[in-house]
C-alpha cells in the first residue's frame, strides 16, 4: 500500500483516525519487521551510564521500577524489549484492534525476551489505546504527568505531518520525567527521503528533530526545500531538551541502511 496516497484523506489530527483505519482494514504492518530494532537493543546495553539501571532505590530505601513508553507501538516489540531489559514499559497504539494485536503478541513471543539481568527481573509490558496528544490514556493508566523515565521515538515523529511537530516535543516535554532522570531516545528515520515528498513516512533530518526538541511547542520555519531552517541567534525555549549523546548505530533494520552499507539513521 502507498501509504502517502493513503493518508491525504488523513491530514493534521485526522492522523489518529488514519492509522486506526490500517489496523482495522488489516494494513497496519507496513513498517513492521517482527523484531525490535537491534538499535534500540544496543543503546539499551551501551548507553546504561547514561540512561541508568531500570530498578532505582529512593531515599528512603524503597526500590522502583522504572517505566518506559513507546508511542505508536505498533505490534508491541520494543514494549517486550523493554520490559525483559527490567522497565515497567507502555506501549501506546490509536485502535482497539492495534491494542489486542499487543497482546497477542506478548502471549505468543514473550520467550523471545528473556530477562536480561536477573538481578533486575522482568518489567511489566502494559498496552493502551489513545491518542498520544490527549490525556484521556494517562488517566485510565492513573499516570501524572512527566512520570516517564525513558520515551523511545522510532518512526513516530516521521509518521506525523510535520505542521504537528511543535505538538509532538511538547507532549514529550509533558510526559517525560525532568533532566537526568528522564531520557528521550529518538532514532531518526528516514534521512535519506525528500523532505518535500508526501508522507507518511515524511523525510526527517537531525536539525528538524533538535530544533524542534530544543524549542518545545514552538513553530520552527522550513525551507522552500522542506529543510529546518536554524536560527542560531533564536533561545531556545524553557522546556527545551538537552543533548546528552548523539550517534550512529552499528546495527539497525535493513531498511535503515542503503545499497552501499551506509547507515541512514542516527539516534
Amino acid at each position: 500500500m502507498d501509504t502517502s496516497k493513503f493518508f491525504i484523506d488523513f491530514q493534521g489530527e485526522k492522523y489518529v483516525d488514519g492509522w486506526a483505519n490500517l489496523w482495522s482494514i488489516g494494513e497496519s504492518q507496513i513498517w513492521d519487521k517482527g523484531f525490535p530494532n537491534p538499535a534500540l537493543e544496543d543503546a539499551l546495553v551501551q548507553q546504561r551510564s547514561i540512561l541508568g539501571d531500570p530498578l532505582t532505590v529512593d531515599a528512603q530505601g524503597v526500590e522502583h521500577r522504572k517505566t518506559a513508553l513507546v508511542p505508536g507501538c505498533g505490534r508491541g516489540v520494543d514494549v517486550l524489549l523493554l520490559a525483559s531489559f527490567g522497565y515497567n514499559a507502555y506501549g501506546l497504539e490509536c485502535s482497539a484492534v492495534a491494542v489486542e494485536e499487543c497482546k497477542q503478541e506478548d502471549t505468543r513471543n514473550r520467550h523471545r525476551y528473556p530477562v536480561r539481568h536477573p538481578e533486575v527481573g522482568r518489567g511489566k509490558a502494559i498496552f493502551v489505546q489513545g491518542d498520544f496528544f490527549k490525556d484521556d490514556w494517562l488517566k485510565a493508566l492513573r499516570l501524572p504527568f512527566n512520570c516517564f523515565d525513558l520515551v523511545y521515538d522510532y518512526r513516530f515523529f516521521c509518521a506525523l505531518n510535520p505542521s504537528m511537530r511543535p505538538q509532538w516535543a511538547l507532549r514529550y516535554a509533558q510526559l517525560l520525567a525532568p533532566s537526568p532522570r528522564g531520557n528521550l531516545i529518538c532514532l531518526e528515520y528516514p534521512r535519506n527521503k525528500d523532505p518535500l515528498l508526501p508522507g507518511s513516512p515524511w523525510g526527517v533530518s537531525s536539525e528538524a528533530y533538535w530544533e524542534h526538541l530544543t524549542h518545545p511547542g514552538e513553530t520552527i520555519p522550513y525551507d522552500d526545500h522542506g529543510r529546518c531552517a536554524s536560527d542560531p541567534s533564536r533561545k531556545p525555549g524553557e522546556r527545551r531538551f538537552e543533548r546528552v549523546a548523539y550517534w550512529q548505530p552499528a546495527r539497525t533494520h535493513d531498511i535503515g541502511i542503503d545499497e552501499m552499507g551506509t547507515g541512514l539513521e542516527s539516534a
